[in-house]
């Protein structure tokens, strides 16, 4: 990237930007992923034992956590060309539309229970990773590192567990929705 900063072809404004998407995409959401996902499965103790009985299911699992987690805080704006009409409301061209990903992967007309997680459940149609031509590039990587990475934990440490009650995890809310720190004993 630094030849086309030479060259002239970006600036190095938009160099940073860039990577600043690429820090932001390929790391802190995966991360965060990684931390609230944990959090998360200590709390269903009967879906981990399931998961941990049969790890055929993790693929699944992984999408429900992406959908029931969302941690890439988002909103998509989209601005009407032509006349639209929703389930809600019409809108007239030129107006304004602002869908969060997080309210998509709760909606209850698409996901039954959207508030209770649920590793059988078929969440493949969650938007954790956007939708159409805004898809993440990496989202195929991203569901790699997380099935890897869960399944290999609970297998190295069985009995790993939440060394402090989850209310009192210090959470981050800011573009990526995470935690600073969770601390686990086994």
């Amino acid at each position: 990237m630094v030849d086309q900063l030479e060259t002239g072809t970006l600036t190095e404004e938009q160099l940073l930007q860039i990577l600043h998407v690429l820090l932001v995409g390929g790391y802190e959401t995966t991360a965060n992923m990684i931390a609230l996902g944990t959090i998360v499965l200590l709390q269903y103790p009967d879906q981990l034992a399931q998961l941990k009985a049969d790890p055929s299911l993790w693929p699944n699992a992984v999408e429900e956590l992406l959908r029931y987690l969302s941690v890439a805080h988002q909103a998509t704006y989209r601005l009407a060309m032509t006349g639209v009409e929703l389930p809600s409301a019409r809108l007239s061209p030129g107006e304004a539309i602002i869908a969060p990903v997080m309210a998509a992967n709760r909606d209850p007309e698409v996901f039954d229970d959207p508030d209770v997680l649920d590793v059988h459940r078929d969440a493949r149609a969650h938007m954790a990773f956007g939708f159409g031509v805004h898809q993440c590039l990496g989202q195929a990587l991203a569901r790699v590192e997380l099935h890897i990475v869960f399944q290999r934990m609970f297998e190295r440490f069985p009995d790993l567990r939440l060394a402090s009650d989850p209310a009192d995890v210090p959470y981050k809310n800011s573009m990526v929705y995470g935690a600073d720190a969770v601390l686990v004993t086994w």
